[in-house]
């Protein structure tokens, strides 16, 4: 008899070359960070900046860190994941850093204080994230343990966006109910709920899809589900307009509301939640526009910045003119004037990237972004279990979504919302919530990538001695 097996040598070698061209992928991306912060330093006539080799020295040994651990727990996993959050994250340092040079040279010629950079901080965040990152991997050994905790992740998710609205821990800041201030500290609460409430639609969706999928009445050719099991995604909609309405957050709203709808339409197969998500969504984009004043003022912000351009519409007019600044191929890292477009390191960092880089280095960004999705999507696929395919498209989702809201507000291509870029803005919440993310991919993607286990075959003459 033969077996079917994977051999032996396949699964020494195969882990091994997918893990070895992570690695050079690694070195790319901070040969990459590396670079563009010399450039920054030379083009802005500040030099090799302090502590420079210490800086590029901790970043490297944190990738490095990250990949011997990936190497160890999951070897199956997806090879370009983590170069593409290194990459996307040592960009993201490297604007921070030429901003903070902008900041302290404005600084001096004012005779001002010059502020403390906000680059390290954002390293001790990478940091912060890479732990974290670390401990999935080495606590998660299998990702369908969470279905156990559905309900839990569910709770958790909720209480982490109502958490804003507490009294004494909650802040507002820039017309958003958003932040939580715990002493010196303050983080998104929710960038940590966005994972909550995906490993609870998943555990959720795969035990109530086959209800959910039932079509009990057709109008207009569109199977429509029974009136009883309409409730899920009424309680989204409801949900993310209290967002909408006590917190004033747009993008989160949105978020919550499309993964919601995403994940479901991608477990039942059924077009006719697609079409009500879109007809719940148009309905509550009707009534806060009419009922809530911020609302109002973002949507005619997006339909004339330069009529309020000394107002709310002066941050998207300074961000199209960095774009128009920088053209096709940008005018270079340090040559820029990003440092106009207010809030430039974290709402607006993809206008700063823009400006510098040009349509081109835009374009990439977005295709590093794409790159990533489509991973998280292809493991999606690839895994065996339902709810390890629903967990990895959700989360996939999420990053696509965000990705969106923001490319499409900075570009005025739909209103501008408050959430932050993935692994590019300043900020710990967005930074360690999506190195999470990653996490979960990867031990999602070893699982659907490790061959079964070998099977001795039974000896013919076992089968004799069976038959007699």
């Amino acid at each position: 008899m033969t077996s079917t097996n994977v051999p032996a040598t396949d699964t020494v070698t195969r882990p091994a070359t997918r893990r070895n061209r992570e690695l050079f992928l690694l070195v790319v991306a901070w040969g990459l960070g590396v670079l563009g912060t010399l450039q920054v330093g030379w083009a802005t006539g500040e030099g090799t900046p302090q502590r420079f080799w210490v800086t590029v020295a901790v970043v490297g040994a944190l990738a490095l860190a990250a990949h011997v651990i990936v190497r160890w727990r999951v070897p199956y996993a997806d090879p370009l994941l983590l170069p593409l959050a290194t990459l996307l994250t040592v960009l993201g340092m490297t604007m921070i850093y030429r901003l903070d040079v902008a900041a302290a040279q404005r600084a001096i010629r004012n005779n001002s204080p010059v502020p403390s950079p906000d680059v390290y901080s954002q390293l001790i965040w990478f940091a912060v994230g890479i732990t974290l990152f670390t401990l999935v991997l080495l606590i998660l050994r299998d990702h369908r343990v969470l279905q156990r905790y559905t309900y839990t992740a569910g709770l958790i998710g909720i209480v982490l966006l109502l958490l804003p609205l507490v009294p004494g821990i909650g802040a507002t800041i820039n017309g958003a109910t958003l932040w939580v201030r715990l002493g010196g500290l303050s983080f998104q609460p929710a960038e940590l709920a966005k994972i909550a409430l995906t490993i609870f639609f998943a555990g959720y969706l795969v035990v109530k899809r086959d209800a959910l999928a039932l079509v009990r009445v057709r109008f207009l050719g569109i199977g429509l589900p029974r009136p009883r099991d309409l409730g899920p995604i009424i309680v989204a909609w409801a949900l993310s307009l209290g967002i909408l309405i006590f917190e004033r957050d747009l993008g989160t709203s949105l978020l919550f509301f499309g993964l919601f709808v995403a994940m479901l339409y991608i477990s039942t197969q059924r077009r006719s939640w697609i079409i009500l998500g879109a007809g719940l969504f148009a309905i509550g984009s009707v009534f806060s526009y009419l009922a809530f004043n911020h609302v109002r003022v973002r949507v005619q912000v997006w339909i004339d910045p330069f009529a309020f351009a000394d107002t709310g519409g002066y941050q998207i007019v300074q961000s199209l003119y960095g774009f128009a600044n920088g053209g096709l191929l940008g005018t270079g890292l340090g040559n820029g004037y990003p440092q106009l477009v207010p809030f430039a390191n974290t709402d607006f960092v993809l206008a700063s990237l823009g400006e510098e880089l040009g349509l081109v280095g835009f374009i990439a960004i977005i295709l590093l972004y794409a790159i990533m999705v489509q991973r998280g999507l292809r493991i999606s696929v690839a895994v065996r279990d339902p709810f390890g395919q629903l967990l990895a498209a959700g989360l996939s989702i999420t990053l696509a979504l965000q990705v969106f809201v923001i490319v499409g507000g900075v570009t005025r291509l739909i209103p501008l919302t408050g959430l932050t870029t993935p692994f590019l803005s300043y900020g710990g919440s967005s930074l360690i919530a999506n190195w999470i993310l990653i996490a979960l991919l990867l031990v999602i993607s070893h699982r659907a990538r490790q061959p079964l286990p070998e099977v001795e075959p039974i000896p013919d003459n076992a089968t004799q001695v069976v038959s007699r």
